[in-house]
């Protein structure tokens, strides 16, 4: 299951975060943050937890334009991987990556306030 979502700092940065989970165990199996918005970040996000934990048989994603790009449904297709997407709207599809994000962004990132992108992605690995 991926999903992007955005993180700001408190100055005027604006980072996306994307993470891919696992549906049975919601442990988060890649993640990437950037400052774009472009699909490199969802690809290598994406071939890192292939790499590590192997193909499922079905991937999960909602309709955001990283997740509907040829790039990435690409990289699923050729993978063997079926491509499953969210109803347009539907946080319920989604709802263990949506608790994620609640959780990060109340436990670690508005109490942290990183500075910078470099700092948010080293506090948020940690």
């Amino acid at each position: 299951m991926g999903r992007r979502h955005h993180v700001s700092a408190h100055r005027p940065w604006l980072f996306y975060l994307v993470a891919i989970i696992d549906w049975a165990s919601r442990a988060v199996l890649a993640w990437r943050l950037s400052n774009t918005m472009d699909v490199s970040f969802c690809v290598a996000a994406l071939e890192e937890a292939l790499a590590k934990y192997g193909r499922p048989e079905i991937f999960n994603a909602d309709q955001g334009s990283q997740f509907t790009s040829a790039a990435f449904t690409g990289a699923l297709a050729g993978a063997g991987i079926k491509i499953s997407m969210d109803g347009r709207g539907r946080w319920m599809d989604n709802v263990f990556i949506e608790r994620l994000w609640r959780s990060l962004k109340h436990e670690d990132i508005y109490l942290k306030g990183y500075a910078d992108g470099r700092e948010a992605k080293a506090g948020i690995a940690s």
